[in-house]
């Protein structure tokens, strides 16, 4: 790539870190010197961006800023097409017609109207089978995650039994034959996941969340990890 877009590439990489990223990282990225680097980030700020950057620790652009919309690639453009008619195809209807909205901002928002070419792409999501689904509680755990409020439910589990219990969600899979929360119970103090088709009614709190989500989702992920190398690991002789 010309200079002029690797200017503007650097500026949309910086805008998708949220912490400090190291020159070496960005001229590996750009496959560019660090020498090289360090001019065009040079250039960027006498241009009017936003960037700091500190020896050792790399460069973060101050979050406010407003880069001008950029051109898609084909791929970019492929990539959000299906992605929204995937989500316009999930029975969450508030997140379909988000979806919708955001295609067509996408589409005539940019210095080139692309209505015509996402008309074009060719890629469509298979369309799920309806199946019952307790559509409006997605509403409201999305709401619940936003806020980092308790979630007040309740949960039968596979023998009917119904028990209520304050949670705090902090994702939702949206598998084909159904809906996944993740979610902190505090009745339970662990991480579990509960079924939206089980859940019977669901109240939102005015509590907030005992931990901060991101550190909630950073506890889950390692969770997963773990039991994803215990799946993986052979059984020892002798082992059940």
């Amino acid at each position: 790539m010309d200079k002029t877009q690797r200017l503007f590439a650097i500026m949309d990489s910086l805008r998708r870190h949220r912490h400090p990223v190291t020159a070496e990282r960005l001229a590996d990225e750009f496959s560019v010197s660090v020498r090289t680097l360090y001019r065009d980030v040079q250039t960027l700020i006498g241009l009017g961006a936003p960037i700091d950057g500190e020896a050792g620790v790399g460069y973060l652009l101050r979050p406010g800023f407003f880069l001008p919309p950029l051109m898609f690639s084909p791929e970019e453009l492929e990539a959000l097409v299906l992605g929204a008619r995937w989500v316009e195809g999930r029975p969450d209807e508030s997140l379909a017609t988000a979806a919708a909205r955001a295609i067509g901002k996408i589409a005539t928002a940019t210095p080139e109207d692309l209505r015509d070419k996402i008309g074009a792409t060719g890629l469509w999501p298979a369309r799920a089978a309806a199946r019952p689904t307790n559509e409006p509680l997605l509403g409201v755990v999305r709401e619940a995650m936003r806020l980092e409020k308790t979630l007040h439910i309740s949960y039968a589990d596979e023998n009917g039994s119904v028990t209520e219990r304050p949670i705090w969600p902090i994702a939702i899979a949206y598998y084909e034959e159904k809906h996944i929360i993740a979610a902190w119970c505090v009745m339970r103090q662990a991480l579990r996941n509960f079924r939206i088709d089980r859940v019977r009614s669901a109240r939102p709190g005015d509590e907030r969340f005992g931990k901060r989500r991101v550190a909630l989702m950073k506890l889950w992920e390692d969770q997963w990890q773990a039991d994803r190398q215990t799946r993986r690991s052979p059984t020892r002789p002798g082992g059940t």
